[in-house]
């Protein structure tokens, strides 16, 4: 149908998507199987009131321009084709379809028969065709003047300054006293300035936002009262989700990006490019399955009308089509240049380095970012795994990646827990995972180093509860990892026997030191500086609810004195250079300077050895970093600082004699984990014995006799004065 209202052009085949010029709006949209794409025009009520269909189709692009179509203007597709399922061909124009490229989407998705290309419940399932109307219950997407402006550059954070702060888009506000109600788990409310300057007072650098593209509730969740809270369920890859946002969703999104970058906050967005939200072959028909299915996705090859699903989601991307890696690389480009984003970080990232024959860190994805001027200046994060074959590629990924590092996570819990045997491990995850990324340049901030993030525990949980307890998301508690090398200290869950909550607010400390004071780019989850709980559950991806909402007004006085410590880390962090080292510890030695750039100590001060390192019972040692860039006696800026990280899991107190280092110099105590507060930093000389508190860690610093030449004298007042905030 239509009623004449724009006068129809050829338009152009580029650039893809709905683009507006000032006079009219181009459409574009790929599809090499279809035989006909109509473009339909929707009111504000979502009533259909045109359809037109596109009048060229250049090199497999459908094509159309339509003069004074204005932004605002509500749209999607009916792509006719082959309904051949065995061919891989789902085409179904009774389905309206999102625009692959839409800047902005208006509405949600309503679950019903009507959204499914097939007959549910016909004998021949997915073979079956369904001629009903989709149009009612999906999303209609919205033409955007989507021109940027003058506005400020990313940040482009050194990467060995860089600390990353992950975060809930909605849930990180939605119970903020100091955020109006309206704006409350909206990108409007996470932009407020008490919350950027909350974020900004912990001395983080980077904040990493869980996915804000347009994604689908699941349905089975739904029906069970529950939602898809996390996000990991894609539907548009340009347009952020309209549930996020208290106006218009572009340009909300760009002043947040704005406001943390005059706070110099970045922002990293965590991807979903893996997979859509369309399921396998009895999933629903809202996009690209309706579009040019035997195209975006991934088919058995003998079998065309089944999906490869190395995702565990139903579906794959298939990168290794010209024009799906188009889709992607064009979004990301669009995010970081219209939007201004800093970088990325990509779920299930392996799949985007997989080819037909398997994982390739040389795959197209992975090439096209390397070379692109855009993609290769910004932070590039891969969750390096997949439930797919050869999915696990910690360490796997090219030059200029940077990857969760699952190891550090897992290693770090177990050894303080007290597991035995873990210290040799330990030692190689601390100095950044040499094993796995000391390879072909890559320096050690390519090891994104975490103890926990959205999925699991919590880091109170984690020294909280034994087990993961998951009954409120209705599946009888057998989702989740099971393997979460907690320990609750002595009680399950919330207690009020001091002795325990002492140890657990030191193990907090602990495992929070062990983050900022390694070797690597550090993550951390937001609500761990205070203590935030999920009440056990270590799989809240369906819980948009106070189990995964931030708890501003439950903060206590352990959890305002876990905050303070936090600061205190990332002061420390920024201050020594030395524990941000931009190439990798290895244990040489520098005979010319009498440096070694790492040593290994017993508690007796000595070297460990090959003996002591196997003894399964070893879980006290020290770890000396030599700073030093001239030679011996010569003095030194604190830049340049020697420090002797101290480690003890053991459940006793260890006598730890301070090493002899050539020259006059004595050891300051910057940090004891044991002693977060303190009135003024002690001060040792070499062969003083210092006793290590059971689970405990320690920092020292070396510097020259003499407080009228202590270097550490500003940091001193910093860590001693508990009302300085950590960002200046």
């Amino acid at each position: 149908m239509a009623n004449g209202q724009y006068r129809l052009a050829e338009g152009r085949p580029y650039p893809l998507g709905a683009t507006w010029d000032g006079k009219g709006t181009n459409f574009a949209l790929f599809s090499a199987h279809a035989t006909k794409v109509e473009l339909c025009l929707f009111d504000a009520g979502g009533r259909e009131i045109e359809r037109i269909e596109l009048p060229e189709f250049t090199d497999e692009i459908w094509h159309g321009y339509l003069h004074g179509l204005q932004p605002g203007t509500l749209y999607g597709y009916r792509v006719h084709g082959p309904y051949v399922p065995d061919e891989g061909h789902r085409f179904n124009p009774n389905k309206l379809l999102l625009d692959p490229y839409a800047k902005a989407h208006s509405g949600h998705l309503q679950w019903a028969p009507e959204v499914f290309g097939y007959r549910i419940g016909d004998p021949d399932g997915d073979l079956s065709f369904d001629e009903r109307d989709s149009a009612p219950f999906v999303p209609k997407c919205m033409v955007v003047d989507s021109a940027s402006g003058e506005r400020p550059d990313r940040l482009r954070v050194p990467w060995d300054m860089t600390v990353i702060y992950e975060l809930h888009a909605a849930g990180y506000t939605k119970l903020h006293p100091a955020v109006p109600p309206e704006l409350r788990g909206t990108i409007a409310g996470l932009q407020h300035p008490e919350v950027v300057g909350y974020i900004r007072s912990l001395g983080v650098t980077s904040v990493e936002l869980l996915p804000v593209h347009t994604f689908v509730n699941d349905n089975h969740l739904l029906e069970k009262g529950l939602t898809n809270y996390w996000g990991y369920n894609t539907l548009g890859f340009f347009a952020p989700d309209p549930r996020y946002f208290a106006g218009h969703p572009v340009q909300e999104f760009t002043s947040m990006v704005d406001r943390f970058h005059a706070a110099g906050l970045e922002v990293i967005m965590d991807v979903v490019y893996n997979h859509t939200a369309e399921g396998n072959e009895l999933g629903p028909t809202l996009s690209f399955k309706g579009i040019d299915n035997a195209s975006y996705y991934r088919l058995l090859p003998d079998q065309r009308r089944y999906y490869i699903n190395d995702t565990g989601t139903g579906n794959t991307l298939n990168l290794s089509h010209p024009r799906t890696l188009q889709m992607v690389t064009d979004s990301l480009r669009y995010w970081a240049t219209e939007m201004k984003v800093d970088g990325f970080r990509f779920d299930l990232a392996t799949i985007l380095g997989r080819e037909t024959h398997g994982f390739d860190e040389g795959g197209g994805f992975l090439d096209s970012c390397r070379q692109d001027p855009v993609l290769s200046s910004v932070k590039l994060i891969a969750e390096p795994w997949d439930c797919g074959p050869g999915g696990y590629q910690v360490g796997g990924f090219p030059p200029g990646w940077a990857e969760w590092n699952d190891r550090f996570r897992d290693t770090v819990r177990s050894f303080w827990k007290g597991d035995p045997g873990t210290a040799a491990d330990f030692a190689t995850r601390i100095t950044a995972s040499g094993d796995k990324f000391n390879r072909r340049g890559r320096k050690p901030w390519a090891s994104v180093n975490f103890i926990t993030a959205h999925d699991g525990f919590t880091l109170n949980d984690l020294v909280s509860y034994n087990e993961k307890h998951n009954e409120a998301n209705g599946e009888d508690n057998r989702d989740g990892h099971s393997d979460n090398r907690s320990w609750n200290c002595g009680a399950e869950g919330p207690t009020d026997d001091p002795s325990i909550l002492a140890l657990r607010e030191r193990q907090k400390r602990n495992m929070l030191a062990t983050l900022l004071l390694s070797q690597g780019t550090p993550m951390m989850l937001a609500g761990d500086e205070f203590g935030r709980t999920q009440r056990g559950n270590n799989n809240a991806y369906c819980q948009d609810n106070e189990i995964s909402w931030v708890d501003w007004e439950g903060i206590d006085d352990a959890g305002r004195a876990l905050q303070e410590f936090v600061r205190k880390l990332t002061y420390l962090r920024r201050r020594l250079p030395v524990l941000r080292r931009n190439r990798f510890l290895t244990g040489e030695s520098n005979e010319a300077l009498d440096v070694t750039d790492v040593q290994w100590l017993s508690p007796a001060a000595t070297p460990l050895t090959g003996e002591q390192w196997a003894d399964e019972s070893m879980r006290c040692f020290g770890m000396l970093i030599d700073g030093r860039a001239q030679a011996t006696g010569i003095k030194r800026p604190a830049s340049d600082a020697t420090l002797l990280l101290v480690f003890n899991a053991h459940h006793d107190a260890v006598n730890f004699t301070l090493p002899d280092v050539p020259g006059p110099d004595v050891w300051t105590c910057l940090l004891d984990t044991n002693m977060p507060v303190r009135e003024d930093l002690p001060v040792f000389s070499a062969g003083d014995v210092y006793q290590v508190t059971a689970h405990s860690l320690l920092l020292f610093a070396l510097e020259a006799k003499g407080a009228s030449a202590r270097v550490f004298a500003t940091i001193e007042t910093r860590l001693t004065d508990t009302s300085e905030t950590a960002a200046g």
